[in-house]
């Protein structure tokens, strides 16, 4: 069984569907990349995987536990899911050792030292160990995104959620949160990625789905997807970004 099965996913805003019946399997250990022009859907289908929005209809399920079942406990199954936005959200009155260690003391009930140990592991793993007693505001954006990438990961989830993770950040700090990514992934961690990074997802994912107007119109391993795209809208997609020296 796959560790994550969408089946005939719906979500709408208003009169806006944005979630045209969406059917999605990831196995675990996989990296799958959502790539898709702006208002595809490739967000709000990362914020549906754990309810962040509620589904207007379909299936959800997560590491065998339906989310979208009645009476279902969706915070117990969130605990295994890390989720990254493209805006940081950490918490700026705290130092980066306290945005750390606050998930896994509330959500986990760790101690003040295990969370410290746990925080510190990761801090040093990912170049931070510098920083853990800094304010975010005293960090670059791209220090940023790695620590609240630490902070998803400091609660040991079975699955990350990546939502265009490096949009927000100068071109130059893009490549040391990819790398952070890439270790991920070569560490077998199972994810799910919006990305507008195409080189990235070329590289580093095992699978690449095309979004256009709220389905999946298209999907296979990166090679053939970049190299020999089927439809014709994915064909077009691809030609714009390579035309803009983005592959």
């Amino acid at each position: 069984m796959s560790f994550v099965e969408l089946e005939g996913v719906h979500k709408s805003f208003g009169r806006n569907e944005v979630l045209r019946g969406i059917d999605l399997t990831v196995e675990e250990h996989e990296v799958v990349c959502l790539i898709g022009a702006s208002g595809s859907g490739k967000s709000t289908l990362l914020r549906c995987v754990n309810l962040l929005e509620p589904v207007d209809a379909g299936r959800i399920v997560v590491g065998g536990t339906e989310l979208t079942a009645p009476g279902v406990d969706v915070n117990r199954v969130r605990r295994e899911i890390g989720i990254v936005f493209q805006s940081y959200n950490l918490f700026p009155h705290m130092s980066v050792l306290r945005n750390v260690t606050l998930g896994p003391r509330k959500a986990l009930g760790l101690s003040r030292a295990e969370a410290e140990q746990r925080a510190d592991e990761l801090l040093a793993r990912f170049g931070l160990s510098d920083k853990r007693d800094a304010y975010p505001d005293s960090l670059s954006g791209g220090q940023q995104q790695r620590v609240a990438i630490v902070r998803a990961l400091a609660l040991r989830p079975k699955l990350m959620l990546l939502d265009e993770i490096t949009s927000a950040l100068d071109p130059e700090l893009v490549a040391e949160v990819l790398n952070v990514v890439r270790e991920l992934a070569a560490g077998g961690m199972t994810m799910l990625i919006a990305t507008h990074e195409m080189g990235f997802a070329r590289d580093s994912a095992n699978r690449v789905c095309f979004l256009d107007a709220g389905r999946i119109l298209e999907q296979g391993p990166p090679e053939r997807i970049f190299s020999s795209p089927t439809e014709p809208r994915t064909q077009q997609f691809l030609a714009r970004i390579v035309e803009a020296g983005r592959l």
